[in-house]
């Protein structure tokens, strides 16, 4: 395979191709003003007379013309050593774009692995298990620091009968957009998960208690489009705030307890 044939492979990084393409041009612009300067050093040499008649009849060089043809031999064993040395230097280019190729797919099946393992594919938003985790670590350090530290668990209601009626392509469509919205709604440092099913969980360290009111409201009039339908996203959502010496099990049970508590409640306003 020639040299441009890899470049113009797939790599997955554009700045290498990039980088690649214009050394190659580079290159062999350079090569070609080399053999136009030797055409034209060589085309100069031929025009003197490449010797004189001695006496006895003999042909033997003329010496003021020794100097060309050994500036022009020397220049010739040159531009061989030249050439050997960018084979070689081509053959490890060729070496370093196989070994970019090969670290660029590693890293994308690690990207991979990685999202595998702590992202939902359905809405893109962590896992429960990733959650679970952060959860831990994120009360660890709320315990060394002494900061606030809030979660909120989340159900969407009559999920089910969304699903029964317009099929589960409608129900994925309205758990997408709502974890769309979760995650607009929160900030960088916030942790969004799909804890399950219809549940969603948003750990917000170092957030006070009545930002989580705010946080509520962006959840607020979230429609898609269902069976040719406007359809509302109706939630209930349960908080509970850490309370020192409180382990990740019973602060979920709190923020569960405050869920169902809401939910309850609010079939029961529907009613």
């Amino acid at each position: 395979m020639k040299l441009m044939d890899a470049v113009d492979s797939p790599i997955p990084n554009p700045e290498i191709r990039a980088i690649l393409r214009d050394v190659d041009r580079r290159e062999w612009g350079l090569w070609l003003c080399a053999i136009i300067i030797i055409f034209l050093l060589m085309l100069g040499m031929s025009s003197f007379p490449a010797g004189s008649e001695s006496e006895t009849g003999g042909f033997y060089p003329s010496l003021r013309h020794q100097p060309i043809y050994g500036l022009g031999g020397l220049l010739l064993i040159f531009m061989i050593y030249v050439l050997r040395q960018q084979i070689q230097i081509n053959r490890l280019r060729w070496q370093v774009i196989e070994q970019v190729c090969v670290v660029d797919r590693v890293e994308a099946r690690s990207q991979e692995v990685y999202e595998l393992a702590v992202l939902d594919s359905l809405t893109g938003l962590y896992n429960r298990r990733y959650a679970e985790k952060q959860l831990i670590a994120g009360l660890a350090r709320t315990e060394r620091r002494g900061l606030p530290f809030t979660i909120i668990l989340l159900d969407l209601n009559d999920f089910k009968q969304v699903n029964d009626m317009f099929g589960h392509a409608a129900g994925d469509s309205l758990l997408k957009a709502f974890a769309e919205r979760l995650s607009k709604a929160t900030r960088g440092s916030d942790v969004c998960a799909r804890y399950g099913g219809d549940e969603f969980l948003a750990l917000l360290p170092e957030c006070r208690p009545q930002d989580v009111q705010f946080v509520l409201k962006r959840l607020d009039d979230i429609k898609i489009d269902v069976g040719g339908g406007i359809q509302s996203i109706a939630y209930s959502a349960g908080c509970a705030d850490y309370n020192p010496g409180e382990s990740a099990e019973e602060l979920l049970k709190r923020a569960d307890a405050d869920l169902y508590a809401n939910k309850r409640a609010s079939k029961v306003l529907v009613t």
